[in-house]
């Protein structure tokens, strides 16, 4: 790996700018958001909402940055217009702002209540076990699984507001997390078996990951709709309705991705798909639920 000496300013920007994964992390941080906004719909406090946020956002910041220093070697071969390949940032300085990530949000989770701290510790380190090799193995789909739930727990934790549903979200969690986690590895699918990574889109193969991205957004609507019909979860249905439906019709777009089979930069659209169907979904339950 060749490192740049001198680099302008411009460049060292730049560099912290792309590990930070700015668009995957902008969707971590509007779903936080909306979670933490329903979650204060009854007596709403800007402080604790705006530190709810920023300390989810730094923790998302600590992964994401963290993940490209895990990532260099294997960068530098598959991956080299990464910023640490082309110099724009040196794998120290990726660690170091990573960990200094991490000390951010522990003091802006100091002012919140403890189950909101041991939330997001748990998260955290869900995060950094995939970055430190689960995200090569099956395992990373159960990282997701267990690890979005935890947005809206956090999120309705922090702001101290509890609901009975919040149990249900663990299931309907795990479904969404199932998804966006393969999702997210569709677009490096080949690159990961080639490298003999093993990853859960790996193991099922990209017509099986294609496929399974709708099946499982599907099964969390039915199942939240299940939830509203049987009144296990009171929530009003017509508001809970246009977030299914949004999401079946989601569903149906990606189903006719699935048949086109279509490559390269159009499966990143493929994940931010999913990402938006699963923020609507779980979104439009909870303001249903809370209204």
């Amino acid at each position: 790996m060749q490192i740049v000496r001198k680099r302008r300013p411009a460049e060292i920007v730049l560099g912290v700018f792309l590990i930070s994964h700015p668009l995957p992390v902008v969707f971590h941080v509007i779903a936080v958001t909306v979670f933490a906004l329903l979650a204060a719909w009854t007596r709403f406090r800007w402080d604790v909402v705006a530190l709810v946020i920023a300390a989810h956002a730094a923790m998302q910041l600590s992964i994401a940055m963290l993940n490209d220093y895990c990532d260099r070697n294997l960068d530098a071969i598959s991956k080299p217009q990464k910023p640490i390949p082309r110099g724009l940032i040196r794998p120290t300085e990726a660690l170091m702002t990573g960990l200094l990530m991490i000390v951010m949000m522990l003091l802006l989770l100091m002012p919140l209540n403890m189950p909101a701290l041991l939330i997001s510790l748990a998260y955290l380190v869900l995060g950094q076990a995939y970055n430190l090799g689960l995200k090569s193995t099956p395992l990373s789909g159960i990282v997701f699984a267990l690890a979005m739930p935890l947005i809206p727990l956090y999120a309705f934790t922090g702001v101290g507001r509890t609901l009975p549903l919040l149990a249900w979200l663990v299931p309907v969690g795990a479904l969404l997390g199932v998804a966006l986690n393969l999702a997210n590895s569709l677009p490096d699918i080949e690159e990961d078996a080639a490298h003999g990574a093993r990853t859960l889109a790996v193991v099922l193969g990209i017509r099986r990951t294609l496929f399974a991205c709708p099946l499982l957004l599907v099964l969390a609507a039915l199942l939240i709709g299940v939830l509203t019909i049987t009144g296990l979860v009171p929530a009003r249905p017509w508001i809970v309705g246009v977030a299914m439906a949004f999401t079946c019709l989601v569903g149906t777009v990606l189903v006719c991705f699935f048949r086109a089979h279509r490559p390269g930069q159009a499966r990143k659209t493929f994940f931010y798909l999913v990402t938006v169907a699963c923020i609507v979904l779980a979104g439009g339950w909870l303001l249903g639920a809370i209204a």
